[in-house]
């Protein structure tokens, strides 16, 4: 049976969202982070990374670009935010056997390979992972949804207002 659920969908669709009301239900059942998009004057400059249990970083910044810093669009990110909160949020959540959240698995987090690694020892443990993985072709999370442990739902507008109950449910099994 699998112990790990990916959310994937189109960019927008609502991944976020269903993330964060799965993670509010559970309460402090749960660890680990989610991201959120930083605004100023209606324009995305950058994202936040959360922890569960209320730590930020930035992960990437229009303001963060330059060489030897890994990019994403406009966005250069900062893979030692992702490093000392992200990973580290998720590392408490397995040590202390919480179900644990992730988003997002995508192109800025994977430029961390502790990152993946945790994610990885996550994904193969004991506990149970709900994660919102990018839908876009990439190796490493292709590996990561083909893994026999591993389900991956789609959400889409139809579906996402029902995610977060179906995810519990799941949960629940």
């Amino acid at each position: 049976m699998a112990r790990s659920l990916l959310l994937t969908g189109r960019p927008g669709v609502g991944k976020t969202t269903v993330v964060k009301a799965v993670a509010a239900l559970l309460g402090e059942r749960a660890g680990g982070f989610y991201t959120e998009e930083m605004r100023r004057e209606g324009r995305r400059e950058g994202f936040r990374l959360v922890t569960l249990d209320g730590r930020k970083a930035v992960m990437a910044h229009v303001q963060l670009r330059g060489p030897g810093r890994p990019s994403v669009g406009r966005y250069g990110v900062d893979v030692q935010a992702i490093q000392s909160v992200g990973v580290a949020a998720l590392e408490r959540a397995a040590a202390a056997g919480q179900i644990v959240i992730v988003d997002e698995i995508g192109k800025m987090e994977l430029f961390c390979e502790g990152f993946k690694q945790a994610l990885l020892d996550a994904v193969g443990g004991p506990q149970e992972v709900v994660a919102a993985a990018m839908t876009k072709p990439n190796p490493w999370v292709d590996r990561l949804k083909a893994l026999q442990h591993v389900e991956t739902w789609h959400v889409s507008a139809e579906n996402r207002d029902q995610a977060p109950q179906r995810v519990l449910a799941w949960l629940g099994r």
